[in-house]
């Protein structure tokens, strides 16, 4: 029988407790799951890349069977490849996120007829958090506790 094998992209630009919740979730239906920061070297994040894969690692340590990767100036498609994916896992939090998806979605079936994409939507609990939504909040001087886990927020706590 053929593992099934996922991999769940973004920016984590921080890591939020709704990416947490995907995640957990994915992880359960997945052999292995890969969770990919993707990033791009002309852009400044608001987090370094070494920062946010520690971060996403520790927020993930519980889960066994999903490895954190990063990858920069590729695409999604040819990483899932590279890794014997079958699935790529997305997480949907509204309307416009799934029109931008199934977008993805088009191109990436085009590019790989072996990939399969599957959604899941967030909890109403998380449905409303962002990583942007973070970033502003950070900018602003406000309190994201509620919204990461403890490892961005011990992060940021080191930082100061």
């Amino acid at each position: 029988m053929m593992k099934k094998i996922g991999l769940f992209t973004g920016s984590f630009d921080p890591i939020t407790k709704g990416h947490v919740d995907l995640i957990e979730r994915a992880s359960q239906l997945f052999d292995q799951l890969y969770v990919g920061i993707f990033y791009n070297k002309a852009k400044q994040g608001f987090f370094p890349v070494e920062e946010r894969l520690q971060m996403v690692e520790a927020s993930l340590a519980h889960l066994k069977n999903v490895t954190v990767i990063t990858s920069s100036d590729q695409l999604a498609v040819s990483v899932a490849e590279e890794l014997g994916a079958t699935h790529l896992v997305r997480g949907l939090r509204n309307g416009a996120d799934l029109a931008y998806e199934m977008s993805m979605e088009f191109y990436n079936q085009a590019l790989s007829q072996k990939l399969d994409t599957i959604y899941l939507t967030s909890k109403l609990a998380h449905r409303e958090i962002s990583s942007s939504g973070i970033r502003e909040l950070l900018h602003f001087g406000a309190a994201i506790d509620d919204y990461v886990p403890q490892a961005v927020v011990a992060a940021l706590e080191k930082e100061k």
